[in-house]
């Protein structure tokens, strides 16, 4: 399949699954009284999918290596912040390991992703 839009790469599409969950996660009551953790965990969400939306349109193989790596990082940050939430029991266990568990098959996906590019450059 060739990729002729951002929103035709899987790792966004999965991208975007899982920052609508945080969002839906965090309008609960609790979470929302700590405005810090929810709009950190928020913007790292976020920060993710645009990233891959930015490389695209700019389209250079070199930079999306470094988007990539950013698309990771924000990814651990994510699952980092993730953490804190289930410990302040802001949101329940099935919910956590739902979003880790994507944020894992995401971070894997950026990885391979990294290394193809790294093989083929």
């Amino acid at each position: 399949m060739k990729i002729e839009a951002f929103e035709d790469i899987q790792a966004w599409q999965k991208w975007r699954e899982l920052t609508n969950k945080i969002y839906a996660a965090t309008r609960t009551e609790e979470f929302s009284k700590d405005w810090w953790l929810r709009d950190q965990i928020r913007r790292a969400s976020v920060s993710i999918i645009s990233n891959i939306a930015e490389w695209f349109e700019r389209n250079t193989d070199k930079e999306f290596k470094q988007f990539l790596y950013i698309s990771k990082w924000s990814c651990g940050e994510v699952r980092s912040q993730l953490y804190i939430a289930y410990d302040q029991w802001y949101i329940q266990k099935d919910d956590f390991t739902q979003i880790n568990n994507l944020c894992i098959e995401i971070s894997k996906m950026l990885s391979k992703f990294i290394t193809y590019l790294q093989k083929n450059s």
